[in-house]
């Protein structure tokens, strides 16, 4: 007896007969199996469609088009399309339903709610053509002040008596977000790796070990150490630019990691030190982690392992009490603590979690960034923040609101060619980004990847420069936290008071 009702397919392929050439390109580049040739024209099998839109991208005679189906439910304004759809699902199979890419639900979106101020004559603006505008930025901790020794026999001979922390050197705000190799193809993580050794920033490993592959990019890879310490050893902790610990990952807070086992191919099992085909699931919490005591016993381990060396992160997700967490994370000695917003992207997390877990990336910013000032310790730590940075404008409030760097996951895989069909759990995509099937893996050109992700932080900087221009700025540092620039035109004034930014006309 089957439990499946037939329900009407999201999607349907619309293929022209006349247009169609009949060259089974459709059919190749079909991963998910929703299109067959009977010998005479195209069939499509719709249930399987997932609207990754390959197939029509790739159709030599724009023979194919996929449109939403207007069956599939009727009218409701209570129970929607998704609600339907997720009951459905559930009653067949009585599990928890897996979902990836970041949060769909349509919430505001408060970045929108923004605006920027710009500087005329009492301020002059600047010319980002004609003067320096400077968008360097260093990652790790820094000293609240700086004291210097005088010689008392040649008051010329100054010296620094304050130590730095180890830094590492950005020439953007900007650092590409946790994707791991299981999550993402080795192709992916290898054009994200070489675009950010070139461009002179960072990228975040994940929390799947380090593939001895990309051992020659480690100087601008952050490694990642989570609870299932997948592929952790001496090798992964050095030579990286900063080691963070995962607490918690935007899109699914107090969940641990999950890589479907799917996608465990013999690669990923090298790579993890687990059993091909097995899920990889980190535990909730870390088991040595159960206090900020704990924390600061693991993050002086790493300084001791690393030899003092590199910068040492703390991940959190963005939840209620973002605020005393990061101050607690700050006082337990971590370098830069990275704060991730309730529409940060995954691999693959419980639906029920993605969509309706956290808070806001923006709120977050602005409170953990007034405590730490509040308490005197916000030189301390290098704040970097994602989970919705969608394009430049969004960056730029961000490092408004209280970020030094901007994370961003997402605006990388679109610029490589995703299509956001939400499949990335089932290891099928059929553009090579989130599989690990060599046939599909091979689809990624690396090197046309490379480039694209250069051009996408290029294009960033440059508009990040002519904003600061507009505002008089002339280094991004003076941006951070300078919440003057920005005014809220939203329709919740609270909101307004928790960043800590006036309305518009004020």
């Amino acid at each position: 007896m089957s439990l499946q009702h037939k329900v009407f397919p999201k999607f349907r392929h619309v293929v022209d007969q006349g247009k169609c050439k009949k060259c089974t390109r459709c059919v190749n580049s079909c991963s998910f199996g929703a299109l067959s040739f009977n010998g005479d024209r195209i069939v499509a099998d719709n249930d399987k469609c997932v609207g990754c839109q390959r197939c029509a991208v790739y159709c030599p005679a724009d023979a194919i088009r996929i449109v939403e189906d207007e069956m599939m439910y009727n009218n409701h304004g209570t129970y929607t399309p998704r609600i339907r759809k997720i009951n459905w699902f559930q009653a067949s199979t009585g599990g928890v339903l897996l979902a990836s890419t970041g949060n769909d639900m349509p919430y505001r979106v408060i970045f929108d709610d923004i605006v920027l101020d710009a500087c005329q004559v009492t301020n002059p603006s600047i010319d980002p053509l004609r003067e320096p505008v400077e968008t360097k930025i260093f990652l790790g901790s820094k000293p609240a002040k700086l004291d210097f020794k005088v010689n008392p026999e040649d008051e010329e001979d100054i010296t620094m008596k304050s130590r730095f922390p180890p830094n590492f050197e950005l020439s953007m705000p900007v650092m590409v977000g946790h994707m791991s190799l299981g999550s993402i193809s080795f192709n992916a993580c290898m054009a994200i790796y070489k675009a950010v050794s070139e461009l002179g920033i960072v990228a975040g490993s994940g929390e799947g070990g380090l593939n001895e592959a990309f051992y020659p990019y480690k100087n601008n890879l952050i490694t990642e150490i989570a609870s299932g310490r997948f592929g952790v050893d001496l090798n992964y902790l050095k030579g990286v630019a900063g080691l963070e610990i995962k607490i918690g990952q935007g899109a699914k807070p107090g969940h641990g990691g999950h890589l479907p086992g799917e996608k465990v191919s013999s690669l990923i099992s090298q790579t993890r030190m687990i059993p091909k085909f097995s899920d990889a699931l980190s535990p909730y919490p870390h088991h040595d982690i159960y206090s900020i005591e704990d924390l600061a016993q693991l993050i002086a381990a790493l300084k001791e392992a690393t030899r003092y060396k590199i910068p040492i992160g703390v991940k959190i997700a963005a939840v209620h009490n973002s605020a005393p967490i990061a101050s607690g994370v700050v006082r337990a000695g971590a370098d830069f603590l990275t704060l991730d917003g309730f529409r940060g992207g995954t691999g693959a997390a419980p639906r029920i979690i993605r969509d309706h877990a956290g808070i806001p990336i923006e709120v977050a910013i602005a409170s953990v960034d007034q405590r730490l000032r509040e308490e005197g310790i916000r030189e301390r730590v290098t704040l970097i923040a994602g989970g919705s940075i969608r394009y430049s404008a969004d960056l730029i409030k961000a490092i408004a609101l209280g970020a030094d760097i901007g994370m961003v996951a997402f605006p990388v895989l679109l610029a490589v060619g995703c299509r956001f069909c939400q499949q990335c759990h089932s290891g099928s995509c059929a553009w090579g980004i989130a599989t690990q099937k060599p046939d599909l893996v091979k689809r990624l050109n690396v090197d046309v990847s490379v480039q694209r992700i250069k051009n996408l932080f290029h294009a960033w900087n440059e508009e990040l420069k002519e904003i600061l221009g507009a505002m008089g700025i002339d280094s991004v540092e003076s941006l951070r936290s300078n919440r003057d620039r920005l005014r809220y035109l939203g329709p919740n004034p609270r909101i307004a008071d928790i960043l800590g930014i006036k309305h518009v006309g004020e």
